[in-house]
């Protein structure tokens, strides 16, 4: 995939606690923000969770210890109704719908919607019937690698590939799938290294607590930044205290928007806006004393000093040893 700019994905996650309203207000903080999309997650729970699977450390901090993972994602999923509603909600709001399946149905769901970008999360990437079936679409990916190691990266690639998906058309986000991650823990620069090993484009899926890591990845090369943001961390939910709120997402957007104005085309020369001050603060080669007519440059009567209009200290040795052709006072540009 080819981005002109970094694809900031405002990630909603299941932020909106099951509620379209709480979405809908979601969608416009994330427009508002600036951000290319917005990330919603698609699941039917009954095909996504045993009713005995426990929940991460993490739900139980957020969560409690209450209610099953089986009983506290249901509360959270959005039916087929509420996606088509949040697809065209984010048509009027020129910002691009996103969602990241949970279940084979749920990709299916998500095709029919006209979804043309597939976000595979971390926990998929080692569900082969599942990266099969968005491979065998032909769309474009953005897949997250958090847990994985490089081997599983490599297969994961490989039977979207396999199946149709041109390499070309994927993106792959180094990722932390702890939440809040520690920045001990975040390793940027394994997102070097998957760029290196596969040639495919990059980014970052942050789940640290502020905003410089997505900025850091953005001046090593990422091209996607995901960040998950809600509306108030203090809201009931398993993502909200990892999240930022609308104050931060704006600030992380601007943030990368300037750092991508800093990094420039790579090409070291003067820029636009310095060019004014060569002249102010760079150097000529100027009389140290009154020269006459004929008289012989040497280091002595000779100095650099500014302004730089006058001729390079650089061609010093060409102008020691000439003589003088005219008369000069002191400070004179020679």
């Amino acid at each position: 995939m080819s981005y002109n700019k970094t694809f900031i994905i405002a990630e909603a996650g299941v932020n909106h606690n099951g509620s379209i309203d709480l979405a809908k207000q979601m969608i416009d903080v994330a427009a508002g923000a600036g951000s290319d999309a917005v990330k919603f997650q698609t699941f039917k729970t009954e095909n996504l969770v045993s009713k005995n699977a426990p929940k991460a450390d993490y739900q139980k901090v957020s969560t409690g210890n209450s209610e099953s993972q089986f009983e506290m994602i249901k509360k959270l999923e959005l039916d087929e109704n509420a996606h088509k509603i949040l697809f065209a909600y984010c048509l009027e709001k020129s910002i691009q719908f996103l969602s990241s399946p949970f279940d084979l149905a749920s990709i299916d769901l998500l095709n029919k919607l006209g979804m043309e970008v597939f976000k595979i999360p971390s926990g998929e990437i080692t569900n082969l019937p599942y990266l099969r079936k968005i491979g065998g679409l032909n769309k474009k990916v953005i897949m997250s690698t958090g847990m994985a190691d490089l081997k599983e990266v490599e297969d994961a690639l490989d039977v979207l590939t396999n199946v149709g998906t041109e390499l070309k058309n994927i993106t792959v986000l180094h990722c932390n799938t702890e939440y809040p991650t520690p920045m001990e823990d975040v390793n940027l620069r394994a997102m070097i290294t998957i760029a290196q090993a596969f040639g495919v484009c990059v980014g970052y899926s942050d789940h640290t607590l502020g905003i410089e890591t997505s900025i850091a990845a953005v001046a090593l090369g990422a091209q996607v930044i995901e960040k998950h943001f809600t509306l108030d961390k203090n809201m009931e939910g398993p993502d909200h205290e990892a999240s930022l709120e609308p104050d931060k997402l704006k600030n992380m957007v601007h943030a990368i928007r300037n750092i991508e104005k800093a990094l420039g085309i790579g090409i070291k020369k003067a820029s636009p806006s310095e060019l004014k001050n060569k002249s102010v603060v760079r150097k000529s080669i100027v009389a140290a004393c009154d020269i006459k007519k004929g008289e012989i440059f040497t280091e002595n009567n000779i100095i650099v000093k500014r302004p730089g209009t006058g001729i390079s200290p650089m061609r010093w040795d060409e102008i020691v040893g000439k003589p003088s052709t005219k008369d000069y006072r002191e400070d004179d540009l020679i």
